[in-house]
């Protein structure tokens, strides 16, 4: 299932929208494979005194620890969204209980990955991003082509900077600044920027 086209702002574009790498689904994997091969090993030699017992608690072990770990990885894999707009980097998860995170590219102090031999291999990574504001530090965990996903949010930070500071343009008129002060506002009201951000933002926008 794609991102929700919906939950863009009006006139963002959407540049990127991952779904976490399939090592993600390692664990939920190897996890189930132990528990058919301890099904396997342990049912056929339960002792007959108190077999039933036995038996049933065997199965209902192995079925708590199966939703534990491979439902909630799955779960957590098949809902989850890693995107880069024109505006915005947004990560978002969940099923039933859901949980989006957003940061604004203007707010974003760094960009960096991380990739081990193998990882590098796969080409997956953990992505590392800090930002101004309460959010500090996040890590993204089993991004595919962190490398790339690292470039393409520098170069639509660059274009936003240039779209709200210097009138450029990427193919589009630039925004007014009463429009980026309303896009601001609305991020503000849903508190993904914090007052102070949204002054310091207003201040530069409007040039004071």
């Amino acid at each position: 299932m794609a991102f929700p086209r919906r939950l863009l702002i009006e006139g963002e574009e959407l540049v990127l929208d991952l779904r976490p790498h399939p090592i993600a689904l390692a664990r939920a994997i190897l996890v189930t494979v132990l528990i058919a091969v301890a099904w396997g090993l342990a049912l056929p030699r339960l002792p007959d005194a108190g077999h039933d017992v036995l038996f049933w608690t065997v199965i209902v072990a192995g079925f708590v620890v199966f939703i534990l770990w491979p439902v909630r990885d799955t779960v957590r894999y098949l809902t989850s969204h890693f995107v880069v707009t024109s505006d915005r980097v947004i990560h978002r998860q969940g099923w039933i209980a859901k949980s989006s995170m957003e940061i604004p590219l203007e707010a974003l102090n760094d960009v960096r990955f991380h990739q081990g031999v193998f990882e590098r291999v796969i080409g997956a990574g953990d992505l590392i991003i800090e930002s101004a504001g309460e959010r500090g530090r996040q890590v993204f965990e089993d991004i595919r082509e962190p490398e790339h996903v690292q470039k393409t949010i520098y170069q639509q930070g660059e274009r936003n900077q240039q779209r709200m500071f210097h009138g450029g343009s990427t193919g589009a008129s630039a925004p007014s600044a009463t429009t980026e002060l309303e896009r601001l506002a609305d991020l503000r009201a849903r508190g993904v920027l914090t007052e102070d951000e949204f002054q310091a933002q207003k201040r530069r926008i409007l040039g004071g």
